[in-house]
């Protein structure tokens, strides 16, 4: 180094005389030496001599610091805390051995982990949202597109860790593959207008039953279909098509209440003449009851007195008959001689004109 040759600086070295020609200055004093560096392996020395003072002596127990903190990590990791809308999955050497309810529990580890699925969180997979995903063709040879929601859960944890690897796109293709079909039987006014919920549902019982047989451990709990739409270009036909689908079956609804009026008027007036003809078949039968009661007393009184019965009979008739006609009496012989008898002719035309007399 240059300050250590012969050559005008003496042979002093960095913490004697300097290069300059002026010793050292202390890192804080104007003037003097400053104290020495720490020695490394002072340093050494002292940390031994803490850990001495910690571990038992005589270096027989110097193993149980790390015994103990790997005896903590262990335990750390073996204890895991299930929540409520979870369920432990305890695996020993990856497979299957027991599933753990909410709460504490203990899992050897490495040998045993825990996996914990949300068996109470209600996914959501959307459908047909974007492009031409959602388009689908219907039986009278129609495209509509047809966006929608699949809500499901975790119904067995097992199964779903195990049957099935990606279990997201399972459901997708599944519930995508049966609205395709459901789609493809109904017509597109159907979808447009009125059926959305009997496809839904349909879509979710085909849904469940693939989900079921692949053993899924998922359960559909409902299917929505979004704003179903034609395509664009073809969008102002389709108005067309409701619009008239929809007076169609305005007048369908006029129809169905004219009918319904007609028929409860013609019901009242089959009713009222089922009630005349009733009353009247009454009246006919009592009567004849009555007429027929009549004749059984007068022929009881007939068969007792029959000529005083018979003469009753015929003064009654001709009561009956004489009391309803216009009648002159003229009487002839010896006392009516001399009597100019008179015929009030005028009243009787007059009577003889006139019906029912």
């Amino acid at each position: 180094m240059p300050w250590n040759s012969d050559e005008g600086g003496g042979g002093k070295g960095p913490w004697g005389q300097g290069p300059w020609g002026q010793g050292p200055k202390g890192p804080r004093n104007s003037g003097g030496r400053g104290p020495n560096p720490p020695d490394l392996d002072e340093l050494l020395q002292r940390g031994k001599d803490s850990l001495k003072n910690v571990l038992p002596a005589g270096g027989r127990g110097s193993w149980l610091l790390p015994l103990a903190l790997f005896a903590a990590f262990w335990v750390y990791n073996s204890i895991y805390q299930v929540q409520p809308d979870e369920r432990g999955i305890v695996l020993r050497f990856g497979q299957y051995t027991r599933t753990a309810d909410p709460g504490l529990h203990f899992a050897a580890w490495p040998i045993e982990t825990m996996e914990k699925p949300r068996v109470g969180a209600v996914r959501q997979i959307n459908i047909g949202m974007e492009g031409t995903e959602g388009q689908m063709l219907t039986s009278d040879k129609n495209i509509i597109s047809v966006p929608f929601s699949v809500f499901w859960r975790i119904s067995d944890p097992k199964e779903y860790l195990f049957n099935v690897a990606d279990q997201e796109r399972t459901i997708r293709a599944l519930s995508q593959s049966a609205m395709r079909e459901i789609v493809g039987q109904t017509r597109a006014q159907m979808i447009l207008t009125t059926g959305k919920d009997a496809v839904a549902a349909q879509v979710q019982q085909i849904t469940q039953g693939l989900l079921d047989q692949y053993k899924t451990g998922v359960i559909v709990s409902q299917i929505n279909l979004g704003d179903v739409q034609p395509p664009a270009e073809v969008a102002n036909a389709f108005a067309e098509v409701v619009r008239a689908g929809q007076n169609q079956q305005q007048l369908i609804n006029e129809a169905e209440k004219y009918r319904n009026q007609q028929v409860q008027l013609a019901e009242g007036e089959a009713a009222k003449l089922v009630e005349d003809a009733n009353g009247y078949k009454a009246r006919v039968v009592f009567e004849a009851q009555g007429e027929a009661a009549r004749f059984l007393s007068v022929y009881n009184e007939y068969k007792n007195a029959k000529d005083v019965t018979r003469q009753r009979i015929y003064l009654e008739t001709m009561e009956g008959i004489l009391s309803k006609s216009n009648k002159v009496i003229i009487e002839g012989g010896q006392g009516g001689s001399g009597v100019v008898p008179y015929l009030p002719l005028p009243e009787i035309q007059k009577r003889a004109a006139t019906p029912g007399q």
